[in-house]
């Protein structure tokens, strides 16, 4: 068994038998081609079965020593973890060497927010005049209403909308179906934009189903959408660095400062591990001064 086939099988395993997206796929391969480069420059030239625990180790040592950051070395380590597992399943292998690999500590960034009046003031800095506007403006209403990954914005279907119940369907990673209520601003700005706007787009074959388009009737790409963000915080002035994924959570953040229930924000992310949530259980040093004045018996 040659890297090349291995690597090959994994791959299609992570697609056919895993659903991941292709996004992931790509990240889980050039993880791999690093632990291939790893072993073509050893004297020995080892196959994926010859490598042991030790070798493992030294391996990590060696993208240490190329700068990566801990970060980074936890999820090589993880895609080499699920790489063994896939081997061993495959009973290419007859034990896991990468068993008992260790991850490096993480600390963990607390993400970047918004307030509210940053995200009103941002929305408010759109362009209405223009027919994009209208679309700019129910993407970012969506965007901080439900809290969707970018791919899952510009991914998203009309039939997966229930706005007559409040909720729409999204499919999030590993083609993961999961329901996600919808406030009434979004589903106002989403009204605008379907019917009044898009509604005289000539649409391109295949892509009828699409909430967003361009004006040429195809799909956004997710490089529009921060493109368009970065627009607006400079129009606005805000000296944050903000991506769409800040609006995502910017929505957890309030949802938990407001008392919601962690495993219900769970849900609406679509995260797989309560531990992923509990980021978003840090407040800022002012909610928490704001709290005890005004809750604490001796304030």
């Amino acid at each position: 068994m040659n890297w090349a086939s291995a690597i090959k099988g994994f791959k299609a395993y992570l697609k056919l038998e895993r659903s991941l997206a292709g996004n992931s796929i790509k990240a889980y391969s050039r993880d791999l081609d690093k632990l291939y480069q790893y072993a073509d420059s050893l004297l020995d030239k080892k196959s994926p079965k010859d490598f042991s625990l030790q070798d493992l180790r030294q391996f990590i040592a060696w993208v240490n020593e190329l700068g990566m950051i801990p970060s980074t070395q936890s999820r090589i380590i993880s895609g080499i973890k699920a790489f063994y597992k896939f081997l061993l399943m495959e009973d290419y292998i007859s034990a896991d060497p990468s068993e008992l690999l260790e991850t490096p500590k993480i600390q963990r960034k607390l993400p970047d927010t918004l307030s509210v009046v940053e995200i009103n003031e941002l929305i408010a800095a759109i362009d209405l005049s223009k027919p994009e506007g209208t679309r700019n403006k129910a993407m970012l209403e969506v965007l901080y209403g439900c809290g969707l990954r970018v791919s899952e914005l510009t991914e998203l279907k009309l039939s997966n909308l229930y706005p007559e119940i409040e909720f729409i369907k999204v499919t999030g990673k590993g083609s993961k179906e999961r329901l996600v209520p919808i406030g009434g601003e979004a589903i106002l700005a989403l009204k605008m934009w379907t019917d009044f706007v898009r509604v005289h787009i000539p649409i391109k074959k295949g892509e009828e189903d699409l909430v967003f388009l361009n004006r040429r009737g195809s799909r956004l790409s997710r490089v529009y959408v921060f493109l368009m963000i970065k627009d607006l915080v400079a129009t606005v002035g805000l000296k944050k660095k903000i991506s769409p994924h800040t609006f995502r959570h910017s929505f957890a953040t309030h949802l938990v400062e407001g008392g919601a229930d962690l495993r219900a924000v769970q849900e609406m992310l679509g995260h797989e591990s309560i531990t992923t949530t509990e980021i978003y259980t840090h407040l800022d040093r002012e909610y928490l001064k704001s709290t005890i004045i005004g809750f604490h018996p001796r304030n």
